[in-house]
């Protein structure tokens, strides 16, 4: 017996026109990345205030700063509950169904973003206990969130457009990390406004008012508002028709969910076309085989698939999440941002806030939107290598004459040249090893792969956040953070680092072009046939070919 309803499900969207939903499931999906990032990255705006609020030490030089391991341990558990949340949901995701997990993760992240600004009292280790507690599972949520978003815009998204429709999800991750800024400016700008102090040098204790404690919270409990607004569509999106009919075998209620998404009378068009054109002895390519994760064949057709895809999400978090979570570190050091003893408690987050923002806005957003618009044009491959390559290019040129960037004159130069990184970073790797893995594996272990391939990234990230944190300290121990011992300095972590992105350049070429293709055309179920031809010898419009069913 053919199934011709499952293939006319996949010619239907493959070859639909762009519509409303489509843009719907933008947002929807899209929504999840920006509620993402500004949970991830935010925090990194409110570290120095925890540090001056809990960690106090009366030291005229230097505000309270967080010690090495809470530091570590509230930068990087969100990071390791993510890695955790991908492994698990990947999982969920195959067996359970895309959009049932989808709302449990969403649930959890606005549980955990409200819950990550409450804590029982003012003293700080039960702040800080309370704080990691809730990022932990904050990070679960967001580890299930990824894989879920690519897989489900791949399975929704039309083959011309698939790329740019992925890219678009992934970018709304720019405006998350430019809302975390403006959020933390408009914030502690009404309290510094509300709460005047004098700078540390000038009044060690006045310098860091009783109600700055109220800042840090509220930015971290804003997370769970974009995840609020979202939740409601996300419960009536239909399963993705795809993994209905690959996975679930389910053909009619494949078919009844695309006539939801794209509409009947399209739908009827591709019905029309499909008896029309496809030979009667046409029948599915054999047995489904039903070969997992760890079988040879699966080694076979897509491992080395698997090991690109992790290698380069690996490397490229390593960097991306240094740069993101202490760039004020780097600011700080080159006197971009002012010594923490000229300002207050509230006026540091002013600062860093300020140069979060102009960051994002010049260098992140744009990269991510040159690559929505490009990607379906030169290629994920290209333009993945495009960006490793200028990121080693730029990292190295910062990091070789980092003494000549410290003087007061060239600060600017560095700013710019660092901002370049980020714009490399988003219109290059960051958004390729997003979208790569959602298409190259097969659909009933898609979401598994791209879980692992995130969850490798995220391990890469937690490798970059607490290596950067250590290795970046002056190799002179009378320089160093309190409490913290002589690292390599960030001149040679900036060289570091562009070794990483050397070695995602060279990683990136073991990956294939999905530009242009069907997902069943990248993950081989399918095969190819001569051109149909009509009872008159014209060339009949192609037809998807058969394919199996895994």
């Amino acid at each position: 017996m053919e199934r011709g309803g499952g293939r006319m499900v996949l010619n239907a969207f493959d070859n639909s026109r762009t519509r409303f939903f489509h843009f719907l499931a933008i947002v929807i999906a899209g929504m999840g990345f920006f509620t993402d990032a500004y949970d991830l990255f935010s925090i990194s705006l409110c570290t120095k205030l925890l540090g001056r609020l809990y960690y106090f030490e009366g030291d005229k030089d230097r505000p309270g700063s967080l010690p090495p391991n809470v530091s570590a341990a509230v930068n990087g558990v969100a990071l390791w509950g993510t890695v955790a949340g991908q492994l698990f949901f990947w999982w969920l995701g195959d067996k359970g169904g895309r959009k049932t997990v989808y709302g449990v993760t969403l649930i959890l992240m606005f549980i955990c973003s409200i819950a990550s600004g409450l804590s029982l009292t003012t003293e700080p280790k039960a702040v800080i206990t309370t704080l990691c507690f809730f990022r932990f599972w904050l990070g679960f949520g967001i580890g299930g969130d990824y894989p879920l978003s690519a897989t489900i815009m791949a399975e929704y998204a039309n083959t011309k457009t698939k790329g740019a429709f992925k890219s678009a999800v992934f970018a709304m991750q720019g405006f998350g990390i430019l809302v975390s800024g403006i959020v933390s400016l408009i914030v502690s700008a009404g309290f510094r406004h509300k709460y005047p102090a004098p700078a540390y040098q000038d009044g060690m204790v006045a310098s860091t008012v009783r109600q700055a404690d109220y800042v840090w919270r509220i930015i971290l409990m804003f997370g769970a508002i974009p995840a609020a607004l979202t939740y409601y569509w996300r419960i009536k999106m239909p399963e993705p028709p795809r993994y209905t009919a690959l996975v679930k075998h389910d053909e009619e209620k494949a078919e009844r969910d695309a006539q939801r998404v794209i509409g009947s009378k399209r739908f009827a068009v591709e019905a029309k076309l499909e008896q029309e054109h496809r030979p009667r002895e046409r029948q599915p390519v054999g047995p489904t085989e039903e070969w997992g994760l760890f079988s040879r064949e699966f080694a076979r057709r897509h491992g080395l698939h698997l090991v690109a895809t992790t290698t380069t999400w690996f490397l490229l978090d390593i960097t991306f999440y240094s740069q993101n979570l202490f760039q004020k570190d780097v600011l700080t050091n080159v006197g971009w941002i002012p010594k923490a003893k000229t300002m207050n408690a509230i006026e540091e987050v002013y600062k860093i806030s300020r140069a979060q923002t102009l960051i994002a806005l010049c260098a992140t957003i744009p990269g991510y939107w040159f690559t929505v618009a490009l990607i379906d044009v030169i290629g994920r491959v290209s333009i993945q290598l495009l960006g490793f390559f200028f990121m080693t290019v730029f990292m190295f040129a910062l990091a070789i004459p980092y003494d000549h960037w410290k003087m007061q004159d060239n600060r600017i130069g560095f700013v710019v040249m660092y901002s370049l990184t980020f714009f490399f970073a988003n219109f290059g790797p960051n958004a390729t090893t997003f979208l790569v893995p959602a298409e190259v594996f097969p659909s009933r272990l898609r979401s598994t792969c791209h879980g692992i391939s995130a969850a490798s990234g995220k391990a890469g990230a937690i490798i970059g956040a607490f290596g950067f944190l250590y290795a970046s300290q002056s190799k002179d121990k009378t320089k160093t953070d309190p409490g913290y011992p002589p690292g390599i300095g960030i001149k040679n972590a900036l060289i570091v680092l562009g070794v990483t992105n050397a070695l995602g350049f060279f990683f990136s070429f073991l990956l294939p072009e999905t530009k242009g293709k069907w997902l069943e055309e990248m993950t081989r179920k399918i095969e190819h046939h001569e051109p149909q031809k009509g009872r008159g010898g014209e060339i009949l419009p192609p037809s998807r070919p058969p394919f199996d069913y895994n």
